[in-house]
């Protein structure tokens, strides 16, 4: 079993930044993608940004030139630096990673999700 641990999330004013942190922990091999989406009420989950195994970004338009995508294999981790937010992107914030597990199965594996309140 793999198991993935948001951290991070809170109340932030407008214009102001919160870094988002999420820890894998159980029997994985190694990682394929890595990615964070969020989830605002009454909406439907949406991509945020990816990065792949060569640490290449992709964003969603909504969040390019706010947010930053990087990931440390080493510790597991994958984090979303966000940086000029807005009241919009209040939504429940979660990660997602492909892992090849210790048997060799390739699986996703979600988190269960942090909340970012952008407000005043």
């Amino acid at each position: 079993q793999v198991q993935l641990v948001e951290s991070g999330g809170g109340l932030v004013q407008p214009g102001g930044s919160l870094r988002l942190s999420c820890a894998a922990s159980g029997r994985i091999f190694s990682f394929n993608t890595m990615g964070w989406y969020r989830q605002a009420p009454g909406k439907e989950r949406e991509l945020v940004a990816t990065i792949g195994s060569g640490s290449s970004a992709n964003y969603a338009d909504f969040v390019k030139g706010r947010f930053t995508i990087s990931r440390d294999n080493a510790k597991k981790s994958v984090y979303l630096q966000m940086n000029s937010l807005k009241p919009e992107d209040t939504a429940v914030y979660y990660c997602k990673m492909g892992v090849i597990t210790t048997d060799f199965y390739d699986m996703e594996y979600w988190g269960k999700g942090t909340l970012v309140t952008v407000s005043s």
